[in-house]
């Protein structure tokens, strides 16, 4: 995909998409595509979303419960059980809709590495059967003289690999270092194939860190911020001097929504965060929000492959009109406070295999930590 800037490329600048357009958002129901379905519907201009999920361990339907209590979003609101890998479900829904956001992915690292063969489902074959009904459809909307079907990828920073100085820009190699990083590179790839080769109208953005409310608790902040109330053990992976440019979730929302509708077909796109930070200097900030000791962090053996420094270059995005809302502070305290609000939502997400996905990532990591 494309790593000029839109208007250097003399492309059109948008909007792309209409305000009351029929949005197709598959992953709808997860933490990421979940708040960009509250933020979209949330300005009540008209706009139809149908959510496509299959409703994995982080795929939750309360993330949706806001929407779906209110009788005017929830008329707008239709939701779809189903799996992107397969075209029978795909194939309607894409032809009923004006654009497709691509959120539906397995998404946490650690597990991409216990078991990888989902993300590769999620990630490749998923991705393939989306682009390809859209292929379809765009090719059947031309030959009526209708618009054709944009669709967004969502990817991530880690697509980059380790970044040890400076910023990554749109137009630097990939390097991915693990399965999921991987597995979200290789549907990059088959998005730009296809708007080469098929001409479809595609656009994808890479997100630095993400957290904020409805966020599965097996990643850090979630999972600190829920041992820590419980007075767990938070086990930091070695140093804790990985850094992180963290976005809140809401500003990610938005700034997807911002490409969707302005971004030039066949860009990629960054999202950075508002705040690069340490593991540790995170790790301090959410304690310190929870009045919580220190003595709680354990560290503990590092993961195999894990990035030392992600940093994107947001300057492609902020030409584009983009600019975050939300500052770490602010963030984190309005996460902490969602937490502490709602915690029979996220006890109810360390449910089912959470006691075996926990001993068998942490458990012998665990025995062998010391003091952070």
């Amino acid at each position: 995909m494309g790593g000029e800037s839109a208007d250097s490329a003399g492309r059109e600048r948008g909007p792309r998409i209409a305000a009351t357009a029929h949005l197709l958002v598959t992953g709808g129901a997860g933490f990421i595509g979940s708040a960009y379905v509250r933020e979209v519907l949330g300005r009540r201009d008209g706009t139809r979303i149908t959510v496509l999920d299959k409703l994995t361990y982080a795929g939750n339907r309360a993330n949706l419960a806001t929407v779906e209590a209110d009788p005017e979003l929830a008329s707008r609101l239709t939701f779809v059980a189903g799996d992107i890998a397969e075209p029978e479900t795909v194939a309607p829904l894409v032809a009923a809709a004006d654009a497709v956001v691509n959120f539906a992915a397995e998404s946490h690292v650690d597990r991409s590495i216990l078991d990888p063969e989902a993300f590769l489902r999620t990630g490749v074959i998923g991705v393939h059967v989306l682009l390809d009904a859209v292929r379809a459809v765009s090719a059947d909307r031309a030959a009526a003289g209708r618009p054709s079907i944009r669709f967004l990828q969502v990817s991530t920073d880690e697509v980059y690999g380790a970044v040890l100085e400076g910023r990554s820009r749109e137009g630097d190699p990939l390097a991915p270092r693990s399965p999921y990083s991987a597995a979200k590179a290789a549907g990059e790839l088959l998005v730009g194939s296809y708007v080469v080769t098929h001409g479809v109208d595609a656009v994808v953005t890479r997100g630095s860190n993400t957290y904020g409310p409805y966020h599965h608790p097996e990643k850090l902040i979630p999972l600190f911020i829920t041992n820590a109330i419980d007075d767990l053990p938070l086990p930091l992976y070695g140093d804790g001097l990985q850094q992180r440019d963290w976005l809140y979730v809401s500003d990610h929302a938005g700034a997807i929504d911002h490409v969707l509708r302005h971004g030039a077909s066949g860009e990629t796109y960054n999202l950075p965060g508002s705040a690069e930070m340490t593991n540790r200097d995170v790790v301090a900030a959410l304690l310190g929000e929870l009045g919580k000791p220190w003595s709680l962090v354990r560290s503990v053996p590092d993961r195999p492959g894990h990035d030392r420094r992600y940093a994107l270059d947001g300057s492609k995005l902020a030409a584009l009109g983009w600019r975050n809302r939300t500052s770490f502070a602010a963030g984190l305290a309005e996460t902490v406070r969602w937490f502490r609000a709602n915690e029979a939502w996220w006890r109810a997400a360390k449910g089912g295999d959470w006691d075996a996905y926990y001993e068998r990532q942490y458990g012998a990591r665990l025995a062998a930590s010391t003091e952070a």
